[in-house]
């Protein structure tokens, strides 16, 4: 860990929250994604959790042994130059001590930020208690400046992803854990799912904090969200996505239209690739 190169990336990431507008923060899932996000003039990244995993032969929600998620992690980290904020889902653990070292992992491997959600992946009890979240949430600040790192805490409420709970209650449960978590120690309230306006409204006027929120079909529009005062969207695992579905329309271009097209249209060459990549330090 370099402690002074992690300061001034984590400044440059915690700068991006104070614009005037909204920024994008894309979400890579291994060194060529990250890379491309770098050299099109993305200041930042994050990791995707399910693209990670699925990259990897398993599916999202934890599936993936925390080892492999970090080796991914670390990879990505180590081949950009710019800020990498880190998908950690719920933690992969299941004490808060476990939470916390895990986190500790990220850190010492370079990571200024993180992505940690309440959602349990548990169908009968789908949100973690407020207060489990916010003694997660403590510690990983307490973790922080016992290590002299600063690290840039996403808080991520999953009411809104999971649809749960009772629908007219659910804003304010959004808007009073968003408060909690800011309490404890979070920079930043996620709230993916949640793309109605006056809802959106009501979330700015209630949070001190910076909002992230998910990209998505029926998310307003970037311009719309900065007049709002939202700070951050992110791509999520919208990416990973898009690039299975060419991959899959390429697939069938070829086995049942006999064309190559598809795949051969506009593609990097083999030599710019090559370049993006770069000689490993």
């Amino acid at each position: 860990m370099n402690n002074e190169k992690q300061l001034l990336k984590f400044q440059t990431f915690q700068q991006l929250h104070k614009r005037p507008y909204t920024f994008v923060l894309p979400n890579a899932w291994d060194v060529i994604s990250a890379k491309i996000f770098e050299k099109n003039g993305f200041p930042a990244i994050a990791t995707t959790s399910a693209g990670i995993a699925m990259s990897l032969g398993y599916n999202d929600g934890e599936k993936i042994p925390f080892e492999q998620m970090l080796g991914a992690v670390k990879r990505i980290i180590n081949s950009v130059n710019i800020p990498v904020s880190v998908d950690l889902e719920s933690g992969y653990g299941r004490s808060t001590n476990e939470v916390v070292d895990n986190t500790r992992q990220i850190i010492l491997a370079g990571g200024i930020g993180i992505n940690l959600e309440d959602g349990t992946g548990d169908l009968d009890s789908p949100i973690l208690d407020v207060s489990l979240q916010v003694e997660k949430i403590s510690e990983i600040r307490l973790l922080s400046k016992s290590l002299k790192a600063p690290l840039f805490i996403n808080a991520r409420t999953d009411l809104y992803w999971l649809n749960t709970g009772d629908p007219d209650l659910r804003l304010q449960e959004a808007i009073n854990r968003g408060k909690a978590y800011q309490k404890a120690g979070a920079d930043c309230i996620f709230i993916p799912g949640l793309y109605d306006m006056e809802s959106i409204k009501k979330v700015r006027q209630e949070l001190s904090c910076p909002i992230n929120l998910l990209s998505g079909p029926n998310l307003p529009s970037i311009n719309t969200l900065s007049q709002v005062g939202i700070e951050r969207i992110s791509t999520g695992s919208a990416p990973f996505r898009a690039t299975a579905t060419l991959l899959q329309r390429i697939t069938e271009d070829i086995l049942y239209d006999n064309n190559f097209q598809r795949l051969m249209n506009d593609n990097m060459s083999y030599d710019a690739i090559t370049e993006l990549i770069g000689t490993p330090e």
